[in-house]
């Protein structure tokens, strides 16, 4: 009889003895791992041998042994407890490894099946199973194959009045609950209503005991099965009411994680449709709408009012957008192309558009379990993009085309066969002075005749939009009224000029173009001084200009800033828009592009974001909701009305209006007395691409805070985040705003306010600098001016765009320096650099660095003579001049992107890149491929200039593909300009550049040129239109002088190029190029930047509005939980700092 109390006295003294000297080890476990897990291994087994050996014996035992047993269980649960307590986990960890997980299972079993179970060691398995759950990964699904979940469950069902034994119990219902399998289990089980039943209103009593409810409420309700439960069973009032309850009596917050998991409780449920439905009707959005404004005054709540936000932004009517369609306002008539049709968008007749459906579409719903790290392995990897055939990644040996069909091409390269034994023909540029309002050319720029479209049967003539009428462009309202003498400027500052000689103006250009040029040097760091940076004249910054009080609608006298700018000039502009052909026909002409802009004299910084601002504007949309007394929802500009787009009202409304070239706004409804919501127009024949802005501004009142929304933007997340800024543009005095994203389902709004200053003042909003079609036409005919007798400056037409535009293709480099044999034969053996520009209509930084190259090439300085004479320039300014014209994002009028339009383009629907394509192939053929093809874009989502090229060797190595070394043989030559660029260039990051192929840019020009051209060094280069995060200009918003800077700094990288590797030998090139970035084994070490990578991260908390499916049996089962983490989520908000 007394055996197995021998026996259990002497296994407890073994176990002391053990555990003593564990804890002797406990400050050199790092040295003695072996012998504590040899130890901790011999408790283990010591304990089930002494389980086993008292449970065989208990059948012959009485009530005195059963409690012995009981008694000996307890002591030795409570010294693992204690064992596992020690050691920050790792002794946990060495437990699970063991098979101790199911150890504990089977103990649990063995004592649910007494009669009745003891309390006690239920009491101590439960909280020795809270403890090691999270360490297993397999906890969830063995709980649910042996049958310890069931017993789990029933032992709460049980024990609701008990909550010393409840508290464990639901500590492993929690962990349980974390794989979506069991939570399903779970609630087909009665799970949820019993947590409900759990939950109290306000007490002080049991708070630890509700925390751990809620948060196993929290993860059973990520189930969408069980969220749609919850909504049956009526529980949103009741967690409304509850939240309401605590929200009340807790006035000294010392329960905000029980608040915090009743919103979490809420957050859920309202994932699906049918919670957010609930969620209405239960008048949830006043609920937490009162109670987040009652906590905005105590900082340490936000945690409350993030989540509050998230749920209430959640649950926000989603509304019809006030169009007839999403299709552009403006349509152009496409010709017909056999055997394929063009990208244009074609609504089916009868079919609304602008409904957005996608919460009541048919598509099963899986559970989103973002916590398991199976799921997150099946997720696709972002490198799923990346090219992995080795047969396109390797450069075809020849263009397609054969070279008869190519030679039409020749004109265009005439350089190559002058023999300058005769003075060339004159190229006659219109000026301001020689034009004539009733003798106006189509362009500036023709001296050949373009080429045909395409040599296909199918002709194709575009629509008669016949050239403006000189008498038809305004300037602006009232012109002649106009008295004082103001220049307006895009950067927040004024310039008021005294009256300057044009001769003096003209006598200077190229002095001051020489002397800045001259601060160019290759070994200085510090960069280019942009070209019109010394403005002349007097300067008063920050001047308000004269109004006029007494004056109705007074406005300013349009100054001559000709006087100001080197390469604007007022008149010839209006006389080049009189060439521009636009679908809406535009008979306006908008100050910024009439005034010209001018860099400012000092840097403006990224704009710090407010903490706050963001849910700020959440919360006034709610209180528009629930408070919509003062709605006025009022149209004032619609374009769908072409006979009157500007609605006339009592003078109580601003006035808008978008009819001039670029210009972008389709309709204006006046929300509120202040506020505005905006409409931007979809690429013309397209349904989307809303991202560009350009519209004008009048009427406004001085002081008062206007907001404005612009509610159809599509991206997610965008620098407007961090730090970007709407350019506004006053004619009297040019401002900022304050600016934010916040999140929508289908489109996202941008949201800025802006205090307007002046009276009778006329404000321009853009997405960015604006850059138009015309000026880049005055421009070209301004560089003309620049031309001396020692720079070859050809301007050909390219070809016409489909909307009728010409397509200019300029051609510089250096003279002869005789008409001796040698030096013709050194001008036609020079390599050829080929840029493009503007294929984006949205990215007018793009034309501003364009601008840069340009002036840096036609400059009179050492460095650019030098460059000249080094290559020969190819040049076209712009490849979609329709897109700009019309104020289209990223789409010509063909309604496609032409960047992705490379691989087959087609000569009807895309001539600008089918020309380009074919001048590049005739190169080839010729075996004068281009040294360097660089295509210049900007980029919303990043910061700083950087470039793409390609790379085999590094395409291979960002992808899991296996090759040989014969096919990653590959010189690094394409490194070298970009390694240049980050030396010489304060904008530029070679961090952020990327050499790595992707699929979906095969047909981009960067990669065709490099796969069917064979050009090694064929880039992108991508500038930001934020600001930068490195080097010089750290903090600092970029404008359009830093943008001129990078173009004129890429010029002084090639010739930096050709100096370092002596281009006169082209088999030295790679070797001197390695030498430039290093050894081999340096670059293989490098990282690369993968290219759809963004700088920052997504800003807001992902919602998911995918629609309810009643087929439970779609529920993914996932076989892996993790711990369970009681972390508060905020919204990005709280977070100040991003890491890009």
């Amino acid at each position: 009889m007394n055996r197995p109390k021998m026996a259990s006295e002497k296994g407890n003294s073994r176990v002391m003895m053990m555990l003593a000297q564990l804890e002797r080890m406990n400050g050199d476990l790092g040295r003695q791992a072996e012998t504590a897990r040899q130890l901790t291994a011999k408790i283990l087994h010591l304990i089930q041998t002494q389980g086993e050996r008292l449970c065989s014996t208990k059948s012959t035992s009485g009530q005195k042994q059963d409690l012995q047993l009981n008694n000996l269980g307890n002591t030795l649960l409570i010294i693992l407890t204690k064992l596992l307590t020690i050691g920050r986990g790792r002794r946990v960890g060495v437990f699970v490894s063991k098979g101790g997980t199911g150890i504990l299972f089977q103990t649990l079993l063995s004592v649910s099946k007494e009669m009745p179970p003891s309390e006690e060691l239920m009491l101590q398995l439960h909280s020795l199973l809270a403890k090691v759950g999270p360490k297993d990964r397999k906890f969830g699904v063995a709980a649910r194959l042996t049958g310890a979940l069931n017993v789990t469950v029933n032992l709460i069902k049980q024990n609701l009045q008990n909550p010393k034994l409840l508290l464990p119990c639901l500590q492993v219902l929690r962990v349980y609950s974390a794989n979506s399998v069991n939570a399903i289990s779970m609630g087909k089980n009665g799970v949820v209503e019993l947590m409900f039943k759990i939950l109290s209103p306000y007490t002080k009593k049991n708070t630890s005991l509700l925390k751990v409810a809620l948060d196993a409420l929290g993860a059973l309700l990520k189930s969408k099965t069980n969220a749609r439960r919850a909504v049956d069973g009526g529980y949103v009032p009741i967690l409304l009411a509850l939240y309401a309850d605590w929200h009340r009596n807790d006035t000294r917050h010392r329960h905000m994680l029980i608040r915090k998991g009743l919103l979490v409780s809420l957050r859920n449920i309202t994932n699906i449709k049918l919670g957010r439905k609930a969620f209405i009707e239960a008048d949830g959005m006043r609920v937490l709408y009162n109670t987040s404004t009652e906590c905005l005054p105590v900082r340490t709540l936000d945690p409350l009012i993030n989540t509050s936000s998230l749920i209430m932004r959640k649950c926000f009517p989603k509304n019809r957008l006030p169009l007839p369609t999403i299709q552009s306002a403006f349509s152009f008539p496409l010709p017909h192309v056999p055997g394929s049709g063009p990208g244009g968008y074609s609504q089916a007749p009868g079919v609304d558009d602008v409904v957005d459906e996608s919460d009541d579409n048919d598509e099963a719903d899986t559970e989103n379990d973002t916590e398991n790290e199976e799921d997150e392995k099946d997720q696709p990897s972002p490198n799923d993009d990346i090219e992995t055939d080795l047969n396109k990644l390797h450069p075809k040996k020849g263009p397609g085309r054969p070279y008869e069909e190519l030679r039409v091409y020749e004109r265009f390269f005439v350089e190559l066969s002058e023999d300058f034994q005769t003075p060339p023909r004159p190229i006659i540029v219109p000026t301001a002075q020689a034009l004539s309002p009733k003798h106006a050319p189509l362009s500036g720029l023709e001296k050949n005749p373009p080429l045909p479209p395409s040599t296909s049967s199918t002709s194709y003539s575009p629509p008669p939009l016949t050239p403006l009428e000189l008498e038809n462009i305004h300037v602006s309202k009232d012109q002649e009224k106009k008295q004082d003498t103001h220049i307006p400027s895009t950067d927040r500052h004024e310039c008021t000029i005294s009256s300057l000689s044009k001769t003096t103006e003209d006598e200077n250009i190229e002095k001051e173009l020489a002397c800045v040029l001259e601060c160019v040097s290759l070994d200085t760091l510090d960069g280019v001084v942009p070209l019109n940076t010394d403005h002349r004249g007097g300067n008063d910054c920050g001047s308000e200009g004269a109004e006029d009080d007494t004056t109705e609608g007074a406005v300013l006298e349009v100054p001559d800033t000709a006087l100001l700018l080197p390469l604007h000039d007022p008149d010839l502009y209006v006389e080049m828009v009189k060439g521009t052909l636009s679908v809406p026909q535009y008979a306006e002409v908008a100050y910024p592009d009439y005034f010209g802009h001018m860099a400012p004299t000092f840097r403006e910084p990224l704009l710090e974001r407010i903490y706050g601002v963001q849910r700020a504007k959440i919360f006034q949309d709610i209180e528009r909701l629930i408070h919509p007394n003062d709605i006025l929802d009022k149209v004032v500009y619609d374009l769908d009305i072409p006979s009157c787009p500007v609605i006339e009202d009592d003078g109580e409304s601003l006035k808008f209006n978008s009819q001039f070239e670029s210009g972008n706004l389709r309709k204006a409804v006046q929300v509120r007395k202040l506020e505005y919501d905006l409409v931007l127009n979809s690429d013309i024949n397209s349904n989307h691409y809303h991202q560009w802005f350009y519209f004008e501004v009048s009427g406004m009142k001085v002081g008062a805070s206007y907001r404005f929304n612009i509610i159809n933007c599509e991206k997610s997340n965008s620098q407007f985040n961090y730090g970007m800024q709407v350019l506004m543009y006053s004619v009297q005095e040019a401002i900022g705003g304050i600016n934010h994203i916040s999140k929508g389902k289908s489109y996202y709004t941008l949201t800025f306010s802006i205090n307007f200053k002046h009276k009778d003042d006329v404000c321009y909003f853009a997405y960015h600098y604006p850059y138009t079609y015309s000026t880049l036409k005055m421009h070209l005919s301004k560089l003309e001016a620049l031309r001396t007798p020692q720079i070859y400056l050809r301007q050909d037409v390219l070809c016409h765009s489909l909307g009728g535009n010409s397509c200019p293709l300029l051609t510089i480099t250096a003279m002869p320096e005789s008409n001796s044999n040698d030096h013709i034969c050194q001008f036609r053996n020079r390599p050829l650099i080929f840029l493009s520009a503007r294929v984006h209509p949205g990215e007018t930084n793009a034309s501003w660095v364009m601008k840069g190259s340009l002036e840096f090439l036609m400059s009179s300085s050492p460095l650019a003579n030098s460059l000249r004479e080094s290559y020969i320039f190819k040049i076209v300014p712009m490849l979609n001049p329709d897109g700009v014209v019309n104020g289209n994002h990223r789409c010509s009028l063909s309604g496609e992107d032409l960047n992705r339009q490379w691989q087959n383009p087609n000569p009807d629907l895309h001539p600008t890149i089918y020309h380009t394509k074919n001048l590049l192939q005739y190169l080839a053929h010729i075996q004068r491929a281009p040294l360097v093809f660089c295509d210049y874009h900007g980029h919303s989502r990043k910061k700083n200039v950087f470039m793409y090229g390609c790379s085999v060797k590094e395409t291979v190595w960002q992808s899991n593909i296996s090759a040989t070394s014969s096919d990653l043989q590959e010189d690094i030559a394409y490194r070298a300009l970009p390694k240049i660029l980050s030396q010489i260039a304060p904008a530029f990051s070679m961090a952020s550049c990327s050499f790595v192929v992707e699929r979906s840019k095969e047909s981009t020009a960067r990669v065709v040129v490099w796969r069917e051209i064979g050009v090694q060094r064929s880039y992108t280069m991508e500038s930001t239109l934020c600001g930068c995060d490195q080097g010089k200009y750290k903090g600092l918003q970029i404008g359009t002088r830093e943008l001129e800077e990078m173009g004129a700094q890429f010029c002084v990288a090639l010739l930096r190029l050709k100096r370092l590797t002596g281009l006169r030998n082209h088999q030295h090139l790679l070797d001197l190029e390695s030498d430039i970035i290093g050894s081999h084994a340096k670059v293989a070490s490098c990282t690369t930047t993968y290219v759809l990578d963004e700088d920052e991260p997504s800003f807001l908390e992902a919602i998911d509005y995918s629609a309810e499916s009643n087929d439970e049996e779609t529920e993914a089962e996932t076989e892996n939980t993790t711990e369970v983490h009681e972390t508060l989520e905020q919204l990005s908000d709280s977070e100040n700092n991003h890491k890009d």
